[in-house]
């Protein structure tokens, strides 16, 4: 059987990257926290949603082998996604308070698009800066 070809191909997990699901674990408690504790006008939305693609982003590369640039701006797309059914308000679908109004959150801000940015760009100079360091390598 033949394997299919191109960037979305994903094979199948076949070891977990523990350094990357280290990092998912630690920033969705930090995101739980913010949520939980943090009523503000700047960590709770800015910062939150700039972690929020981070998040996504060290989740998939805990299970997946793909290149840098793919996998963040993979995250990124899925934030947009989530902000485009916020601005067409499919969240009102569900009730208040359930678990998908909480994880997708429930209103538009065009703001939140600039914090999924950031997140995206401090992804890459992350990875560019770790790929640097002497004995390292990572799949731009």
């Amino acid at each position: 059987m033949q394997k299919p070809a191109g960037l979305l191909y994903l094979p199948p997990v076949k070891r977990i990257n523990r350094t990357y699901a280290l990092l998912t674990l630690t920033l969705f408690v930090i995101e739980v926290m913010i949520a939980l504790f943090v009523k503000d006008s700047f960590v709770r939305p800015f910062l939150g949603d700039t972690l929020a693609v981070i998040l996504v982003y060290t989740a998939l590369r805990s299970v997946g082998a793909r290149p840098v640039w793919l996998v963040a701006t993979g995250a990124l797309a899925f934030a947009f996604f989530l902000e485009l059914l916020q601005y067409f308000r499919v969240m009102d679908l569900f009730e208040e308070g359930s678990i998908f109004r909480v994880v997708l959150g429930s209103s538009y801000a065009t703001a939140d698009l600039f914090a999924y940015a950031a997140g995206w760009v401090i992804i890459l100079v992350a990875e560019w800066y770790r790929s640097k360091k002497p004995g390292r390598r990572v799949r731009a």
